[in-house]
C-alpha cells in the first residue's frame, strides 16, 4: 500500500507501519514507496512503546510510527557517528 491508501483505510489512528519498498534520494529522504500496516495502536506512547520492541526484535526490518493525520511522509535520514560520551568508556585501571 501507499501512504494515502493506509490513511484512508485507518483514519486518525497511530499505527507501526513497515516499509516493503524504500529509497533514500540524494538529499538524504528516506522515501516509501510501499508499506504494510503492522499494527493500529491506542496513542502516541504505546506506537512508540510497541515500535521500539519490534525494532528490538527485528533489527533488519524498517519499522515506523506514525499519525495518519499526516497528509505525507518527510523522513529525513541521520547518520549515526558512534561517538561515546567520555563518562561511557571503561577506564579502570
Amino acid at each position: 500500500m501507499q501512504w494515502p491508501e493506509i490513511c484512508r483505510s485507518h483514519p486518525d489512528k497511530w499505527l507501526i507501519v513497515e516499509a516493503l519498498e524504500a529509497h533514500t534520494t540524494p538529499d538524504s529522504r528516506r522515501h516509501l514507496d510501499r508499506l504494510t500496516v503492522v499494527e493500529e495502536c491506542p496513542d502516541g506512547k504505546a506506537a512508540m512503546k510497541r515500535y521500539r520492541l519490534l525494532h528490538q526484535q527485528y533489527p533488519e526490518r524498517e519499522f515506523y510510527f506514525i499519525h495518519t493525520s499526516r497528509d505525507s511522509l518527510d523522513i529525513q535520514v541521520q547518520q549515526w557517528l558512534g561517538i561515546r560520551a567520555p563518562h561511557a568508556t571503561d577506564t579502570k585501571v
